[in-house]
């Protein structure tokens, strides 16, 4: 059986083992998170190496794209780098090809329930894809980067203002330690709730699911949440908190979404290609598979 492996820098807490049949091949599909320890997570690239058919970096990223420049996260990128048989992604591909699409698919599936067609992203710059989904569908938006980036309260609206905020912050943020940007280890299921009136004015809060999490208040009755990663736990606070729909770029395997780095190390194992599939590769498996994001209604 091949197998693809999530490391990631976030809790063990979140961490889920099972096996999927992708183009009639059978996949072991498994996430390992290393709570926030950097070290650890290069230790089990280096020691699976070559014996693993593809890995997925998982609670970081090797970069982003944002509005056609790519800003390299040196923070934390080099954790793969003894990785040298197994191929590594840390989902970008998968995510850019599904987000892109999300806020039509809610459109066309949820729409009428959508009123008004108001958005928080608490990490626009990071999720463009799924970004400029929502802005391409009309919505207003606020860019939530100075609130849960930095935690100062002050909301950016207008695309313009974001790209200045990316371009004078990213060379800077890239060199940072990533705990500092972004919370890793136990910090995933520790939450703060702020900034409920950006949460309470929008009908949608989409993005990571670590940022919704950490600071949403405890109601939420309505909204609609689109995200990545969502555990048992996780679609159980949302259900008490009121939430009516939850959206996933990929869809529950076994009581859960694993996100896009886990499923775009699975497609490479069933594609026994044994290295990072292509956007036109990524695109036609996704819709041979008819890959299509989850509503779940609570």
């Amino acid at each position: 059986m091949k197998r693809a492996v999530s490391v990631s820098i976030g809790s063990s807490k979140r961490d889920k083992a099972v096996t999927v049949n992708l183009m009639g091949e059978e996949i072991s599909i498994e996430r390992i998170g290393t709570d926030g320890d950097l070290k650890k997570a290069a230790k089990l690239f280096k020691e699976m190496d070559g014996i693993v058919d593809a890995f997925g970096l998982g609670g970081g990223d090797f970069g982003t794209e944002f509005a056609g420049k790519y800003f390299r996260y040196h923070n934390v990128a080099w954790i793969a780098d003894d990785a040298k048989k197994t191929p590594v992604v840390d989902g970008s591909g998968v995510r850019n090809s599904l987000e892109a699409r999300l806020a039509g698919f809610i459109e066309k599936e949820i729409g009428e329930h959508i009123n008004p067609k108001t958005v928080l992203l608490p990490a626009a710059s990071d999720r463009w894809g799924l970004t400029k989904s929502f802005i391409d569908a009309g919505y207003e938006c606020v860019f939530g980067e100075l609130m849960f980036g930095l935690g100062i309260p002050i909301p950016l609206r207008s695309v313009k203002t974001l790209k200045i905020f990316a371009s004078l912050l990213y060379p800077i943020a890239m060199r940072l330690p990533f705990s500092w940007i972004y919370p890793t280890g136990e910090k995933q299921t520790v939450r703060d709730p702020k900034f409920e009136n950006h949460y309470q004015w929008a009908s949608v809060i989409a993005g990571d699911n670590n940022f919704i999490v950490r600071h949403m208040p405890d109601k939420l009755e309505g909204k609609v949440i689109v995200t990545n990663t969502t555990t048992p736990d996780d679609m159980e606070l949302f259900k008490n908190a009121g939430v009516k729909y939850v959206v996933t770029g990929t869809p529950a395997i076994d009581g859960r979404s694993f996100g896009t780095n886990m499923m775009e190390a699975a497609f490479i194992a069933a594609s026994g290609k044994n290295r990072k599939l292509t956007d036109d590769e990524l695109n036609e498996m996704l819709d041979s598979l008819d890959f299509k994001p989850q509503i779940r209604e609570l």
